[in-house]
């Protein structure tokens, strides 16, 4: 009885012949999905569907078997999972290709768990090699190098994406090596360009002695499931999780003796489990990876190695390494490090949980590290702006898990005001329909970043897009930070570079504009103003202050605003009627207090090296301003934590640019509204600093007695707007 295709394509994908130059393949027929005994069809992948959830390592393995065991010793060719076929109007248009180059198995589902998602971003077809197959490296890299020609002749205004595992990340970097004119992106995945370096150079000389088939037994190997492939089934729930951990010890002993000691088995139930889990990997191990053509592929990553490191310095593509900090096969973090080093256009993603097989394991989403690196694009040049794609759920819960700590610390009050001028809770005041420019004050770091965004979009779906200083998009400045992926959240979140090309584009796509015109200068504000120098106060005058009215007549940079002369904003938002909505934020003096400003990190020895790395590369802005605003760059500052207090946001009434494009032409009128812009924003910020006074749970600790009380879910209440 022929078997019913089930619900989930990875298992039977269509396979398609070798691209011709400047032409779409044509589409062979379709491999029919596993069956049992029954003639049903397979039931996991059914299962997955009704589940809701994305395939994973169990209906990798289940597809991988079933395309091993079938009696096919090659070529090489392209397909596509039925999933990513881009049905529905759902891939976004002029969308990439993207080829998958699989590492060692050669099976070319190891984006099974990310077919969903990499689908609506790009055309996606997988490489697979047949288990029988024997060609060489070099006959690979041609093979996708006539792809790669074939694919940007038909669309030569596109990228190309390779995204490669281990030995396929040998390919790409070939194919780059020997294609520098053809515009290609490279996805690197634990490379393999550190085999010389690693545990497989050992294992593949070992695997020369050992019969088949304990070669499976080998230490390497071991390793790799029981580090690896544990971390893969920790998706399992429930017992599968109590079975994982209480197998995984035990691995090494039970694969090398098929031996399960009863000393150490304590139900029935559990011994089945195990051995049935053994036996799964076993008849995996023995269909993906039989001896011999281990033996090839350990000998072709070899060659491949040795070939690509010795073409590096011909690499001219935009390359993204994703390394694993858990890999027990290769080195991929100090590969990643190395090849940043020696590629050009190369930035690189840590993920210190993870291991080698990192694709098919938890935790890990390969659209948004390409979305959070800046490294989706469908032309030539990236566009922040029209590149980008809308947040995912997924993506919202991960950001506001980041600023869990901060937002818990801080409780954040909004309030909005309505259009009869009355104050409320909540966002009921906020427009609903775009265009609209949200103007206001930047706290110290950009605190108030995270709760404004996430929670906006939380309570209302307004997607906010920020602008952005260019440092958060230069690749220079990632080498100066802790962590590289320090700025991706804001990337994935919508965050462009401030330009007005970039204002423009907003505006006419009618989108929620948030603008800061204190820029860096006023998120990076010092500890005091040196106000007697710019006013010629002499400091005699100043110290005799201080002696009669104390510190207080030194005025503090915070909740000041450091805006520029002209008015930037007013004439781009009436072009588009846009409606401007002032907003202050105070609570930064509540959570925090200023050990060490930019004055102070001048005098440090050899600080001002660091400053000129960190400044010397970037975009300047405001280099037509003068006085304070016109100190654009970017520095460190020292902070000393305190009892936190609370953030407090208040939205304004919005102000009708809608029908003013004419007036506001003219220059002296707009220099009216931005100045009644600006006093909006200094009067939100006054109006809170009075009214959070009256708030009995501005402080953390009352909030926790309150939450005590009612629950941890409930609403803490605040003073009457």
């Amino acid at each position: 009885m022929a078997a019913t295709p089930s619900a989930f394509a990875p298992a039977r994908p269509r396979l398609l012949s070798c691209r011709a130059p400047g032409r779409r393949p044509a589409q062979l027929p379709r491999w029919t999905a596993s069956a049992t005994r029954s003639g049903a069809p397979s039931s996991s992948m059914d299962a997955t569907a009704k589940a809701g959830r994305r395939p994973g390592v169990r209906e990798y393995v289940e597809a991988a078997r079933e395309m091993a065991r079938r009696p096919d010793g090659g070529p090489p060719r392209w397909f596509a999972p039925l999933e990513c076929g881009g049905g529905g109007g759902e891939r976004v248009p002029g969308a990439p290709t993207l080829l998958y180059l699989p590492g060692i198995d050669g099976v070319g589902l190891g984006l099974i768990q990310h077919h969903e998602r990499l689908a609506k971003m790009f055309d996606m077809w997988c490489l697979h090699i047949p288990v029988q197959d024997r060609t060489t490296f070099q006959g690979l890299v041609e093979h996708v190098e006539r792809t790669v020609k074939s694919e940007s002749l038909r669309a030569p205004d596109r990228p190309v994406y390779l995204v490669g595992e281990s030995v396929g990340a040998c390919i790409a970097l070939a194919v780059a090596a020997r294609n520098r004119d053809v515009d290609l992106v490279l996805v690197l995945v634990n490379p393999g360009t550190s085999f010389h370096r690693s545990q497989l150079q050992s294992l593949s000389a070992l695997l020369d002695l050992v019969p088949d088939p304990f070669h499976s037994s080998t230490p390497q190997l071991l390793n790799f499931l029981r580090g690896n492939f544990m971390k893969m089934l920790s998706r399992f729930d429930g017992a599968g999780k109590a079975l994982l951990e209480a197998t995984s010890g035990l691995l090494p002993s039970l694969m090398v003796s098929c031996k399960i000691s009863r000393k150490l088995i304590l139900h029935k139930s559990l011994c089945a489990a195990v051995s049935m889990m053994l036996f799964f990997f076993l008849q995996y191990l023995a269909d993906i990876f039989p001896k011999e053509s281990i033996v090839w592929k350990m000998k072709m990553l070899r060659t491949a190695s040795s070939f690509v490191n010795s073409r590096l310095h011909a690499v001219k593509a935009q390359i993204l390494v994703v390394a694993g900090g858990n890999d027990e096969l290769l080195p991929s973090r100090e590969e990643a490090e190395r090849l940043h080093g020696t590629l050009k256009k190369c930035r690189i993603r840590h993920f210190r949980d993870n291991g080698h097989k990192i694709l098919l394991e938890d935790g890990f989403d390969l659209a948004t590290t390409i979305k959070g690196a800046g490294y989706y694009r469908r032309s030539r040049q990236t566009d922040y702006v029209l590149d980008y794609l809308p947040v995912t759920d997924d993506e919202l819960e991960k950001a506001i898990d980041r600023d869990r700590l901060l937002n818990f610390a801080t409780d954040p009050v909004m309030l909005s005001t309505l259009p009869d001028g009355k104050i409320v809770r909540g966002l009921a005041g906020l427009p609903r329909e775009g265009p609209v420019l949200l103007v206001g004050y930047h706290m110290l770091m950009g605190f108030e970043l995270g709760p404004l965004v996430t929670g906006v979009l939380r309570s209302t779906g307004i997607h906010i897009r920020g602008l952005a200083h260019p440092f958060m998009f230069n690749e220079s400045s990632e080498q100066l930070i802790p962590d590289s992926s320090n700025y991706d959240i804001h990337r994935i979140m919508g965050a462009v570079p401030v330009t007005a090309v970039n204002f423009y584009k907003l505006l006419s796509e009618k989108q929620f504009v948030l603008l800061y015109p204190g820029g860096a200068r006023e998120a990076l504000h010092r500890k005091v103003r040196i106000w007697y120098r710019e006013h010629n106060i002499s400091l005699e005058t100043v110290k005799t202050s201080i002696v009669l009215e104390g510190d207080s007549c030194l005025q503090g940079e915070e909740y000041k605003l450091f805006w520029p002369e002209q008015s930037e904003f007013v004439r781009m938002a009436s072009r588009f009627g846009a409606k401007i909505v002032p907003f202050g934020v105070v609570g930064e003096d509540d959570i925090c207090d200023m050990l060490l400003d930019y004055n102070d990190l001048m005098k440090l020895p050899f600080y001002d090296i660091l400053d000129k790395k960190l400044n010397e590369e970037g975009l300047k802005l405001r280099t037509d301003s003068t006085g304070e605003i016109k100190n654009q760059d970017m520095h460190p500052v020292v902070l000393t934590p305190k009892m936190p207090g609370r953030f407090y946001f208040i939205f304004g009434g919005p102000i009708e640019t809608k029908g003013r494009e004419k007036e506001l032409r003219d220059k002296e009128k707009a220099q009216h509204l931005y100045l009644h812009v600006k006093s909006e924003v200094e009067s939100c910020i006054k109006y809170l600093k009075e009214k959070r006074e009256e708030d009995p749970y501005r402080s953390i600790l009352p909030r926790l007695l309150y939450q005590a009380a009612h629950g941890s879910d409930v609403e803490i209440p605040t003073f009457e707007p």
